[in-house]
């Protein structure tokens, strides 16, 4: 099932904005009533102040009005299994629960690994204690 994904992530990949670090990077999400969405990263002069693959992503999700994310497939040009940063796992955190199940993917094969949001990210921080 997370095949689609992985092609929608490679195809945002080759989308990416990345002059400074050559690192470009594709993420594409399913929200749990099943829509799709994909980001690239972008960054600009003022380095590291862009923003990753699965921000992009989210902030599609969002604008279109918002959801639950069940899975994410992150891939990267020069990277096999490239696993969000920490601030993209806060994100994911923060739209998803711990059975999210991210797909670190490799450029050419496809999801190499899978992984829940409990797994990568133990012990996050819980939006309902805002409440």
């Amino acid at each position: 099932m997370a095949e689609d994904l992985f092609v929608r992530a490679r195809s945002a990949m080759r989308k990416a904005h990345a002059p400074y670090s050559k690192f470009p990077v594709g993420a594409a999400l399913r929200t749990r009533d099943g829509r799709i969405y994909a980001g690239c990263n972008v960054e600009v002069v003022s380095f590291p102040e862009g923003w990753c693959a699965e921000t992009t992503a989210i902030s599609q999700m969002v604008m279109d009005g918002g959801g639950e994310i069940a899975e994410i497939a992150v891939v990267a040009e020069k990277l096999s299994q490239c696993s969000p940063c920490g601030g993209c796992r806060q994100r994911i955190a923060e739209f998803g629960w711990p059975e999210t199940r991210i797909h670190l993917c490799d450029a050419e094969g496809g999801v190499r690994t899978t992984l829940t949001l409990d797994e990568m990210l133990p012990r996050s921080f819980p939006t309902e204690a805002l409440s």
